[in-house]
């Protein structure tokens, strides 16, 4: 595979238009929501075989996911304003945090001690909120009144936050303390044009950001400094996760094709490096 040059991966229409927040697990399969209906998690193996892993109670819908150290799979649920978590062998499934002031926990990401942070997005009104989700489940909302809300990712050293705001276009970035508390808030980048959705660090700290409406990720230095523009197959991209072999398959999942793209890269994924 060419570094950079994006193939598909499943095939098209196999997800819904609502196919959102892929995450590999440490054997390597990816998995992405709403596969053949909305409210299920599909799982893919690292061939590309595709099969429903679970479907979400009481007309729950995932968006973002992640994996914690334990290897239980977490999943913002927007429809019931749950984190639920998932029991990888068992395939139990409970309610890790629930909190009925957010107006849909949307996007998520983890730190290497499993503190999450949620974006909130109030799409009707173009605002949004930033969460921290803590280890027993409570929450704390940490900034209020912001834009639209939407892809979230922390620094491989976790001493930065990032949070973009889809309908406003930026990227803003936070120092984050030992302590998961957030200050010093900054412009990393503001684009004229196109939506932001879902992102992810490599290694060195870039960040890979799906452009929906444009059709492609964006790979931004942690300068601000777009380094590089992948071009997918549509223009709906919602989100991304690294996986493969060695932690450099970039798994991207694009609405109006209804299925996985793949690209590889030359730089480890954060997530991937950080559960080794």
């Amino acid at each position: 595979m060419d570094p950079y040059v994006a193939q598909r991966f499943t095939n098209p229409q196999t997800f819904t238009n609502g196919i959102e927040g892929p995450a590999c697990d440490r054997e390597g399969n990816i998995y992405a929501v709403n596969y053949e209906k909305q409210g299920t998690i599909g799982k893919v193996t690292p061939l590309g075989e595709a099969s429903i892993f679970v479907e979400l109670p009481n007309g729950s819908v995932g968006n973002g996911i992640r994996f914690n150290q334990a290897g239980e799979m977490l999943i913002a649920d927007y429809v019931n304003h749950n984190i639920i978590k998932v029991d990888m062998n068992t395939r139990e499934i409970r309610i890790h945090a629930h909190e009925p002031r957010m107006h849909q926990p949307n996007d998520i990401c983890i730190t290497r001690d499993d503190v999450l942070f949620a974006s909130d997005p109030d799409w009707d009104n173009n605002r949004g909120k930033l969460w921290r989700v803590n280890l027993d489940g409570t929450t704390d909302l940490l900034e209020d009144d912001m834009g639209t809300t939407n892809g979230i990712e922390v620094s491989p050293d976790e001493k930065v936050l990032y949070v973009n705001e889809s309908v406003q276009r930026r990227i803003w970035a936070y120092v984050l303390n030992k302590n998961k508390e957030i200050s010093d808030k900054r412009l990393l980048i503001e684009f004229p044009d196109y939506s932001l959705d879902g992102m992810r660090c490599d290694i060195e700290g870039n960040l890979y950001v799906t452009r929906i409406g444009k059709g492609v990720v964006a790979k931004i230095s942690p300068e601000g400094e777009v380094l590089a523009e992948i071009l997918l197959e549509g223009k709906d991209c919602t989100n991304l996760a690294f996986g493969g072999p060695e932690g450099k398959h970039c798994y991207v999942t694009v609405a109006d094709i209804g299925n996985i793209q793949v690209f590889r890269t030359d730089v480890q994924g954060r997530c991937f490096a950080m559960r080794r």
